[in-house]
């Protein structure tokens, strides 16, 4: 069976929250649940990541050191493994005696004081475990919601073949809060003004490999992370376009497919991110570069909007 982010969320944790905000989720992502500042309120989420702390050796089999350092969030991301996953689901779905409930509830107050103690604040939220931490960096001023940094790397897609992580808590966490400032000192890829032509239809694993070694054979290597072959298919992409971007330093490749604008971040070592803008299916997407800045122009019920994000990804 197929296990999913989704799927995770409506067998774990669905039926535990309050009624009010299972019926608008919404919502109660969007509103702050502590307005006042209450100390003690925040002191909870701190009181659960020492749980977490206290309770890691045995859900995780090991003593990581968690010492709320990011190389703490590293060795935590490494050692979530799809066996750990599948341990922790065996009983108890839907139960505040649930192991998977527990892990993701504690780790997610855990990694969410690693990102406060890297200069981030806690936005509360209710349930209390849906609480976001707010970061100011380059990027802009984002609110990082670990819960569902924990949801998706317990993702099937987030392990490779053999259940180790592919894209889990580390990926994450050094995307969003190490290097959300800037890329730092990307390699060089290839000169932007070179001219990439899009693949207007066809649109293949093997193509792509095909294109790239046509038009730009300093990517050598797509990078251990990027979609295998088999979800790359599914993404059924009508067209691919291509633009190089940060003086030369990051490709970025986007194409319209299921579900939207897929857009993908590759450097000289290959993958780095990716990001779905979902949009209407009648609608043709596009992304245009301006200075430091990537807008992509989507719809929704059709109406048109513009999405920014910095020219090295969300």
């Amino acid at each position: 069976m197929l296990v999913t982010a989704q799927s995770l969320f409506n067998d774990y944790f669905l039926p535990l929250y309050p009624a009010e905000a299972a019926a608008n989720l919404v919502a109660a992502r969007a509103n702050d649940a502590n307005p006042a500042k209450n100390r003690a309120i925040f002191a909870q989420l701190t009181d659960a990541a020492r749980v977490f702390v206290d309770s890691s050796a045995g859900v995780l089999g090991k003593n990581l050191e968690l010492d709320f350092s990011p190389a703490s969030v590293h060795r935590l991301g490494a050692a979530v493994t799809r066996t750990r996953r599948d341990a922790w689901m065996q009983a108890d779905a839907g139960s505040p005696k649930s192991e998977l409930f527990n892990v993701v509830v504690h780790g997610s107050a855990y990694v969410g004081e690693c990102v406060v103690r890297a200069g981030g604040t806690w936005r509360a939220r209710n349930p209390l475990w849906e609480s976001v931490v707010r970061l100011q960096s380059r990027s802009g001023d984002g609110e990082l919601a670990v819960f569902h940094w924990w949801l998706k790397s317990l993702d099937d897609d987030a392990f490779d073949a053999s259940g180790a992580p592919r894209f889990g808590l580390a990926e994450r966490f050094r995307t969003h809060v190490e290097i959300a400032n800037g890329p730092g000192d990307l390699p060089m890829l290839a000169e932007s003004s070179r001219a990439l032509p899009k693949i207007s239809k066809g649109v293949r694993y093997d193509v792509l490999h095909k294109y790239l070694v046509a038009h730009l054979p300093e990517l050598r290597d797509l990078g251990a992370d990027f979609p295998s072959p088999e979800r790359f298919a599914a993404y059924a992409f009508e067209w691919l376009d291509f633009r190089l971007v940060g003086e030369g330093r990051m490709l970025v490749m986007f194409g319209k497919g299921e579900g939207g604008l897929h857009v993908f971040w590759l450097g000289k070592d290959g993958f780095h991110k990716s990001a779905l803008f979902a949009s209407d299916a009648s609608f043709e997407p596009s992304v245009e570069s301006s200075g430091e800045l990537l807008r992509m122009h989507v719809s929704h019920d059709g109406v048109a909007s513009d999405r920014e994000v910095m020219w090295w990804g969300p």
